[in-house]
């Protein structure tokens, strides 16, 4: 064991001087990769992949959830679902940063992993793909035991050219896997359903499909007065049925999540009654269709984190299903759609009035476009306002809402609408633990128009 850490130490400090020569963070990731290898091979954890165009880090939640019940789990923290976040995982460290000294704390952080004999039985990792090439750097040195893929839509299309080869480059994940291991897919999404042609492991299914591997039926939104309290379904699996509910999720496109975290569960030999028992008290992550109070006695659903149009429409089936005496739709750009960000931008403002919001504010130049548009093709504008930044926006809402009103807020991460949300919260001093992006360095960041 010495001489082998003798020797990785070696093979470190020599990619280190190199980095230090180039300062190009290529290397950077290639001394990750290196450290991240090693740990692998020292330690021999099973591996739990989960890639997809939208619902990834609630599925990552829901599975963490599951397992971590039976096992000892770790799972990407923070945004850690890149080329530097995925070996830092392995390694339990955060980033260093610009600081020298903090990435030679990771360094010595990664002796001790190796020294160790204690290492988490199971990783959880979000593979977060935006760009051809991604996922076949993960499999150059991530080897799964299970690989999850959520759905494929119009997510990153400014980077690939349409979204079959988006399909394609998720699809890297499960052609990647050893006979032994298992590929859990979404039934539901013709796309990923189609994987199942593409590898030699065992596959399972998951969906509202009945006829898929674990399904559901009876879903039901729950309500303790007029505030939700959060959604019940009968899980069906293998002729077994059982309840779950699920106390902290609101939003129904979430229980998507959860059958592939109960899927999960199954390939780990857990029954449904632990299953079950783990995932009701799962709660969503920051930003992923939260319910937060709002000034007035109103309810915010906090879906700030990203954008795409299918989780838009996702997150606007939630509040047309929802008991409320007044729905507001605030909406900001979706970015990186590429030639389909017209389409989608429309898509989505026509299913807000559609699914009878009874009021829907934009921001941001490409929903102006689409309000446009909308009007061209005269269709009613009446309950559609525009406005130019955030504090427009925090100032209508702070003068119009009312008890009992529902407010959906939703955009890119580029947008920052988890602005519109702290204005408007009915405890300020929660933002921090409430919201996303609210880390000293992102409160910093000025936004800029994108």
């Amino acid at each position: 064991m010495l001489v082998k850490l003798i020797k990785h130490l070696g093979n470190l400090v020599f990619f280190i001087k190199k980095l230090m020569k180039s300062k190009k963070i290529l290397l950077l990731e290639k001394i990750l990769h290196f450290m991240a290898v090693a740990v692998l091979k020292r330690h021999k954890p099973k591996i739990v992949a989960i890639t997809g165009s939208v619902g990834k880090t609630s599925t990552k939640t829901a599975v963490f959830q599951v397992l971590s019940a039976k096992f000892a789990v770790r799972e990407n923290q923070k945004n850690y679902n890149n080329e530097i976040g995925i070996p830092l995982t392995i390694l339990g460290c955060e980033s260093g940063g610009n600081n020298l000294l903090a990435w030679f704390g990771v360094v010595l952080k990664w002796l001790w992993v190796l020294l160790w004999p204690q290492y988490p039985e199971i990783l959880v990792l979000e593979l977060g793909v935006d760009r051809p090439g991604d996922m076949a750097y993960f499999m150059s040195f991530v080897v799964p035991t299970v690989a999850i893929v959520t759905n494929v839509s119009a997510s990153h299309l400014e980077f690939f050219a349409s979204v079959e080869k988006i399909a394609k480059e998720k699809s890297v994940l499960v052609k990647a896997l050893p006979e032994n291991s298992f590929a859990i897919l979404n039934l539901d999404d013709e796309l990923v359903a189609k994987m199942s042609n593409l590898t030699n492991a065992q596959v399972l299914t998951f969906g509202l499909n009945q006829d898929a591997t674990v399904n559901v039926s009876n879903l039901i939104y729950n309500y303790q007065g007029e505030k939700p309290d959060g959604l019940s379904f009968k899980l069906n699996y293998a002729g077994k049925n059982i309840p779950i509910r699920l106390k902290h999720i609101l939003a129904g496109h979430s229980v998507y999540a959860a059958l592939a975290a109960v899927t999960t569960g199954i390939v780990f030999k857990m029954n449904l009654v632990e299953i079950a028992q783990a995932l009701e008290e799962l709660k969503a992550p920051t930003g992923r269709m939260n319910l937060v109070a709002g000034m007035g006695g109103s309810y915010i659903l906090d879906d700030t984190y990203n954008a795409s149009p299918v989780s838009a429409k996702a997150a606007l089936e939630t509040l047309a299903q929802l008991q409320a005496k007044r729905k507001i739709a605030v909406l900001g750009d979706m970015l990186e759609l590429g030639k389909e960000s017209e389409a989608g931008h429309l898509e989505v403002l026509k299913k807000a009035l559609q699914n009878e919001v009874d009021l829907v504010l934009l921001m941001g130049d490409r929903m102006k476009l689409a309000m446009e548009e909308f009007a061209k093709e005269g269709l009613p504008t009446a309950k559609i306002m525009h406005f130019e930044n955030h504090q427009a926006v925090i100032s209508t809402l702070q003068n119009m809402l009312k008890a009992g009103d529902f407010v959906l807020v939703k955009g890119s991460q580029g947008m920052r609408m988890e602005k519109i949300v702290a204005g408007i919260l009915a405890q300020p001093k929660e933002s921090e633990k409430l919201l996303c992006r609210q880390a000293k360095k992102w409160l910093q960041i000025p936004y800029s128009k994108p």
